[in-house]
């Protein structure tokens, strides 16, 4: 800002020596109109270098860079081990008054053949219309439930893996692309309500050998079978500690992949998505659990006739011991598919040691009980530090 000063400083004496000019002696006809010319041109910049400045010196427009990063490995009690996580996520936001707040996050990671894989988690504008709504629309985390949309980041989530059924092809949706209505009111002194409506392109549905192989729903905008899914979440906090939510979801999906080759004309079919959480807090005491199913119905004449459904749930507590930085935790999981190599029932053990409020260092053990000889089945040790800016 400092050079943008100086520099219209400098204009505008550069236009104060040519006026004197002009006036200490008159040129004539062509002399006259050069000089003009120049002094025009000089005007416009010094306009323009002051304009720059001032927008530096607008506080109602404001940027802000977060995000967070982890590294990780893991280790098979079947001997195979690997450094597995190296990624961080930049989160982006840009906010006008009290009025507009877009907000944008990357992943950039490390993938098994070394190469650096890059993708949009969610990219959005939100309207603050008053203060009990927020209108956003883009690609945005969904917000069925609570684990996707507010504990998955590393630096947050108090194991150094997400519960069985949150992940990819899992039961709980990860995004979505369209528009939503987010907001809270008050109830009382201590209480309150949150909600959240949606309405987007919902999922692609992936067949193999005749079945339904996955949900996908990392957000898209495409809409292969032109039915929009709507859907929301609502939450009620009886007093600030507590927090219990409902989710739901309702609309069409249809068949876009088979045997890994893209696929159309599939006729759309009935899908489902139902959800319901807590979260509570007492102290260092963090308790928490979630469950979630993604139900996709039959579709007489369809490459994939049969439906299935995805379900999950879990159950979570952590402990801080007193004033330390060490913290225990324990989860339970329960996830079925319909496909038995996903199923998994996993206990899952934790100790951490809080580096700084943002920063956290993880060694975790899972108990993984799935179909025998798949990874499912394998308990393996993890660690995992990540931080969070």
């Amino acid at each position: 800002m400092r050079e943008l000063e100086a520099r219209t400083a400098a204009l505008a004496e550069e236009l104060a020596e040519l006026r004197e000019e002009m006036a200490a002696s008159p040129p004539a006809g062509q002399q006259i109109e050069t000089l003009r010319i120049a002094v025009d041109r000089a005007n416009q910049t010094a306009n323009s270098a002051r304009r720059s400045a001032d927008e530096w010196r607008n506080t109602r427009a404001v940027t802000h860079l977060a995000g967070y990063a982890a590294a990780g490995y893991a280790s098979q009690d079947n001997g195979a081990d690997s450094f597995d996580v190296a990624n961080f996520n930049p989160i982006f936001h840009f906010q006008y008054a009290d009025r507009v707040l877009w907000e944008s996050e990357l992943e950039v990671e490390v993938e098994e053949d070394g190469s650096t894989g890059v993708a949009l988690e969610y990219s959005a504008i939100n309207i603050f219309v008053n203060d009990y709504l927020t209108f956003g629309a883009g690609k945005f985390v969904s917000p069925i439930g609570n684990f996707r949309q507010n504990i998955h980041p590393a630096w947050i989530n108090k194991l150094p893996s997400a519960p069985p059924g949150f992940g990819h092809d899992g039961a709980a949706p990860l995004a979505e692309v369209g528009f939503q209505l987010r907001g809270g009111l008050p109830i009382g002194d201590r209480s309150k309500v949150t909600y959240t409506g949606y309405v987007g392109n919902g999922p692609k549905l992936e067949g193999e050998d005749g079945e339904l192989h996955g949900v996908d729903t990392d957000g898209f905008t495409g809409d292969p079978d032109d039915e929009k899914v709507v859907g929301g979440r609502l939450t009620l906090l009886p007093v600030p500690s507590l927090e219990i939510g409902v989710s739901g979801a309702f609309g069409d999906a249809a068949v876009v992949e088979n045997d890994g080759l893209d696929f159309e004309g599939d006729p759309a079919r009935d899908y489902e998505v139902l959800g319901a959480d807590f979260s509570y807090r007492w102290h260092t005491l963090d308790l928490r659990g979630e469950y979630v199913q993604q139900d996709i119905g039959d579709a007489a004449g369809s490459i994939v006739p049969e439906g299935g459904k995805w379900e999950t749930w879990y159950l979570q507590g952590a402990y801080q011991f007193a004033e330390a930085k060490w913290e225990g935790v324990l989860r339970y999981t329960d996830f079925d598919s319909p496909h038995p190599d996903q199923t998994q029932e996993q206990w899952s053990v934790g100790l951490n040691y809080l580096l700084t409020p943002n920063a956290i260092l993880k060694l975790g053990y899972e108990f993984n009980d799935g179909l025998a000889g798949e990874e499912t089945d394998e308990d393996r040790w993890l660690l995992q530090v990540a931080y969070g800016y």
